[in-house]
């Protein structure tokens, strides 16, 4: 009878449509990325298939890793590589390209990569955050500009990420070399030699400088750390309640202090699902998607006419003048820029 009834059990199975069994996309992230689940379950149903995420761990850290299993691919999409790295990640040639219908409602300014192998998703900006409570306390004015954090009476106030370990770190680096160059009275060299001579703390990632040495969390004693210029708009709308009309952290956002982050998405080579790879890129630059990025992911959307929540208009505004260097002088120079900075400041 048991016999029997595997036989009947196996022939139904058989007989089975394959739709019935969903297909698995698998989807390489960086570990900050985050999506509100029934968005993700509206386009599993519509697709029939099964997203499976993968966290890489920083942005860094994941293109390693999707590098280092080029010939044998850990997911179909990749998503979270920046434009600190993308230079690296195209001449790694380990992503296929993919004109999506949905880039011409992405902004030109966003469109790093001509090849279109990444496509932009969203973008932010790395600031410097500081603890409102405890400048009122001591009486000391907010650093208005860069040049501020040399000063002695912002010793020993300020924490920051260090750029061979971190993605803030290295963005907040690159603000520094954007804003005072090679050349002049002061150049990124001396700035950060300035720094170090006031007494900078460098620590190794972002969640050390703003859990565990950043004032405004209560535990550390420093006032200001290299973080998000959403940082605050976060903090706020995470408040308990009562929730407070302003958040306990600001943004210090003088020209050329922040550094535009863009995070982009591909579809990696050998992919097992590829065209189910590109209806998740259509997806991520769709309306819905995109949408949803601010509350989940603290960046902007990168898709024209998609509208960011009043917490961000109010308390993460757009830096005026942010930061910038073309993704290919980052690809030429990052790892020269990172040794001569550990020289200076390190050692």
């Amino acid at each position: 009878m048991i016999r029997s009834f595997l036989v009947l059990l196996c022939a139904f199975l058989a007989a089975l449509p394959l739709s019935a069994v969903p297909k698995t996309l698998r989807v390489l992230t960086h570990s900050s990325f985050a999506a509100t689940q029934s968005i993700i379950s509206a386009f599993e149903t519509a697709n029939d298939v099964k997203v499976q995420f993968s966290a890489g761990g920083d942005a860094g850290e994941t293109l390693n890793k999707a590098i280092l299993s080029k010939s044998s691919p850990l997911a179909d999409v990749l998503y979270g590589v920046d434009n600190t790295f993308l230079g690296r990640a195209l001449a790694a040639d380990i992503l296929e390209r993919y004109d999506s219908p949905a880039l011409s409602s992405i902004p030109a300014e966003f469109q790093s990569d001509p090849s279109h192998r990444l496509l932009p998703v969203d973008y932010g900006f790395i600031s410097l955050n500081y603890d409102r409570a405890w400048f009122a306390a001591h009486s000391l004015v907010v650093p208005r500009t860069l040049e501020d954090l040399v000063r002695a009476p912002y010793k020993g106030l300020l924490v920051v990420e260090n750029p061979a370990t971190s993605s803030p770190g290295l963005a907040f680096l690159l603000a520094t070399i954007a804003r005072f160059g090679e050349t002049g009275a002061m150049t990124w060299r001396s700035y950060w030699a300035g720094l170090k001579q006031n007494d900078v703390m460098v620590v190794n990632g972002w969640d050390d400088g703003y859990y565990n040495q950043f004032s405004a969390q209560g535990k550390g004693k420093r006032p200001i750390v290299v973080s998000y210029a959403t940082s605050p708009a976060y903090e706020l709308y995470n408040a308990p309640a009562p929730r407070p009309a302003t958040p306990p952290t600001g943004n210090i956002l003088p020209e050329g202090s922040s550094f535009r982050q863009i995070e982009y998405v591909g579809i990696l080579k050998g992919a097992k699902e590829p065209d189910l790879a590109r209806r998740f890129v259509d997806f991520m630059l769709s309306e819905t998607f995109q949408a949803d990025i601010p509350l989940q992911m603290w960046v902007y959307p990168a898709r024209n006419g998609v509208a960011v929540p009043e917490i961000f208009r109010t308390f993460a505004p757009v830096p005026a003048a942010p930061a910038s260097i073309e993704p290919s002088t980052i690809d030429a120079n990052r790892e020269a820029w990172i040794k001569a900075w550990t020289r200076i400041v390190l050692e």
